[in-house]
């Protein structure tokens, strides 16, 4: 079984160093969103002063306002899962049959039952802990450097002290002498998913992939996209949106994966 990674968080942000937006391809995207800014910003800003529309007209432009924003927030999205897609796929449906073949065999062996039950998966393979262990014996059988990976962070003013346990996976694409880190990510879709949320978010969501299986630079710029909109979707529905759902607090769950 690979071996234990510990590592510690550090604060990113949704384009760090690491990662802009010319790398993923998504510079096209600039005058998409510079466009929606200022129509959200100053597009009507001065209607008030110079008209009286009425409240007919006033949630028509609140209505336009929606629209553009979902819009734009499922096309970034759409544009980043693309590229994402598209490097090391076919390692991805090597990983991928890998996990099923996991989710078919595990069984649970935690010696905490409660915990367990707490933990336990929408399927009956087991706990997600004895899983994820399950898929990195099998991806070492198969040949892969798979090791786990404990992300930690610090308790600060913004944030509650956490840990957060992921998979990583070395490998090579064809055609490429250099190794890749591959994150693996069991559980990805669920960390976006929310009770009470709008349905251009929950639409947001049903397009994540259920497991995260790819390079690591792809996935801060989906947090930050689903960050945001889960922000927007709260704020429309009235709720408080806690510091978990944050997208600081959401990308140190895969810190320091490059």
């Amino acid at each position: 079984m690979g071996r234990l990674i510990e590592e510690k968080a550090l604060d990113q942000t949704f384009y760090g160093h690491h990662y802009d937006h010319q790398q993923l391809g998504l510079d096209r995207y600039n005058s998409l969103e510079e466009k929606i800014s200022e129509f959200l910003n100053n597009g009507y800003a001065d209607s008030d002063a110079t008209d009286d529309y009425g409240s007919d007209d006033n949630e028509s432009i609140d209505a336009l306002q929606h629209d553009l924003y979902w819009e734009s927030q499922e096309a970034l999205l759409q544009e980043i899962l693309e590229r994402y897609a598209l490097v090391g796929a076919k390692l991805r449906q090597e990983i991928n049959g890998i996990i099923e073949e996991a989710r078919e065999t595990v069984f649970c062996s935690c010696k905490n039952q409660k915990q367990t039950q707490k933990q336990s998966l929408r399927s009956e393979a087991g706990c997600i802990n004895c899983l994820r262990e399950r898929v990195i014996h099998l991806l070492c059988r198969s040949g892969l450097n798979a090791t786990l990976c404990v992300s930690k962070w610090k308790h600060t003013k913004n944030h509650l002290a956490g840990t957060h346990e992921y998979i990583k996976v070395i490998a090579s694409t064809q055609g490429q002498k250099k190794q890749i880190p591959f994150v693996i990510e069991l559980e990805f879709r669920d960390q976006f998913e929310i009770a009470k949320a709008c349905d251009e978010y929950m639409k947001l969501v049903d397009k994540l992939p259920e497991c995260y299986v790819g390079k690591s630079e792809y996935i801060n710029p989906i947090v930050g996209v689903m960050c945001d909109s889960a922000k927007r979707s709260m704020e429309e529905q009235k709720l408080h949106m806690g510091p978990w759902r944050k997208r600081s607090f959401v990308q140190m769950k895969w810190s320091n994966s490059s």
